[in-house]
């Protein structure tokens, strides 16, 4: 059994469609799970919808029916006549989201928000599925939510390993005698049969729990680039290119921030010894960097990560009296209630700072909530540099001249936060 997962980039068009089945046809075999992303920007087409649903403009309307209006041509220019189908489904996907929306008496963001936002899975999967089946690559197109089962945390939904680990086989290993299955990333499902979404590129994440699950053979993560990079490319054009990380260092990486792969993905992946390679869509030929347990790390490049869109929120007692075990364990226990993560964290005499993702509703709910214990200073818009394996040329020339508000240093990692 092999998992293999296509982000949004790899099926952004018609182009890519036929390039990601022509993958598939030639990687044989039924045994495969294809977990596939949403097309290309639908993501933030979708978010466009919540927010405008969510402010009580009207305007979400017609800004579902351009999510619609953006894969139409797709699905033309891939079936041309016998795309009645493939086009039906779509429309019905928005369909049921416009009268769930309609229909819809929450006021709570991130349930508004999971609901919406996974229909660009579906809408993805649907079309890759019809055209792949047109070609020939015989699959079925499974619901994720048939056998990835999480809590009700929405937008961070945490995986039900007993349930989930249970059902997948039984839902998979049926359907792959007639052809290979393919699925949506990024989608759960709670105990009241709503949908959770796993966080932001979650998909990387569903690929590792099915591949965990069917106790996969190997699990290869389709992308733009020729594998991992030391750094993003698009922000660094001279990235370097690194063949093979062991589990230890991939997790550093994306605990930090590196966007090459989720950070939930190599936990299930490792439990299992399973090997995850990276490779390019784009030159399918050419083998990947792989992550796996006997990975030689000892010549690693500097690996550069930046998280943009930071926000640095600093809580200082009313009494000024120094911060003390009390006061940081009712600060964690509510980003815990909130599922707010710290990417970095100082404390001082009388107050203590932490750098968080901008994720709004969950910071004003902790300000909130934290407000009658502590003064609270919020600065956004910030850049988290983090360096792995950092040396003095590479630390200088990113650094020199920016506004620093935040400085850590440990053996092997330094970490910068600066105004953008």
């Amino acid at each position: 059994m092999n998992v293999y997962k296509f982000g949004g980039a790899s099926v952004k068009d018609a182009a890519a469609v036929r390039n990601v089945v022509q993958i598939l046809k030639e990687n044989k075999g039924n045994e495969k799970v294809v977990v596939i992303s949403a097309m290309g920007k639908t993501t933030n087409d979708l978010e466009a919808v919540i927010n405008a649903y969510y402010a009580g403009n009207p305007e979400w309307n017609s800004l579902l029916d351009t999510v619609f209006n953006k894969h139409e041509p797709i699905i033309n220019d891939l079936f041309g006549s016998e795309g009645e189908s493939a086009k039906l489904a779509v429309k019905n996907i928005i369909e049921k989201t416009r009268d769930l929306l309609t229909q819809n008496h929450s006021r709570h963001y991130n349930f508004i928000y999971d609901q919406v936002v996974s229909i660009g899975e579906y809408i993805s999967t649907t079309i890759v599925s019809h055209f792949a089946n047109k070609e020939g690559a015989t699959n079925t197109l499974l619901d994720a939510k048939e056998c990835v089962f999480t809590d009700n945390a929405y937008t961070e939904g945490r995986i039900d390993w007993r349930k989930t680990e249970k059902a997948i086989p039984e839902k998979v290993l049926p359907l792959t005698k007639t052809g290979f299955v393919i699925t949506q990333g990024f989608v759960g499902c709670t105990p009241e049969d709503f949908t959770t979404t796993l966080g932001r590129e979650g998909s990387d994440y569903t690929a590792a729990i099915f591949s965990y699950a069917l106790n996969a053979e190997r699990m290869t993560v389709w992308k733009d680039v020729e594998g991992i990079m030391n750094a993003d490319p698009k922000d660094f054009p001279e990235a370097q290119f690194i063949s093979e990380l062991s589990y230890h260092e991939a997790i550093e990486m994306t605990y930090y921030g590196a966007s090459v792969i989720h950070p939930k993905t190599i936990k299930p992946i490792q439990n299992k010894n399973i090997p995850l390679e990276v490779r390019s869509f784009v030159n399918s030929a050419k083998r990947g960097s792989v992550i796996s347990a006997n990975a030689n790390t000892n010549f690693l490049p500097p690996v550069i990560i930046k998280k943009k869109t930071q926000v640095l929120l600093s809580f200082t007692v009313k009494d000024f009296s120094f911060i003390a075990e009390d006061h940081l364990s009712l600060l964690f226990t509510k980003f815990a209630e909130h599922r707010l993560r710290v990417n970095m964290m100082q404390n001082q005499a009388i107050s203590f700072s932490v750098v968080v993702d901008f994720k709004r509703e969950k910071i004003d709910n902790v300000i909130e909530e934290l407000s009658n214990d502590f003064s609270i200073t919020r600065i956004e818009n910030l850049t988290l540099l983090t360096i792995r394996h950092f040396n003095d040329s590479i630390v200088n020339k990113l650094t020199s001249g920016k506004d620093i508000l935040l400085r850590q240093l440990s053996r092997t990692t330094l970490q910068v936060l600066m105004r953008d």
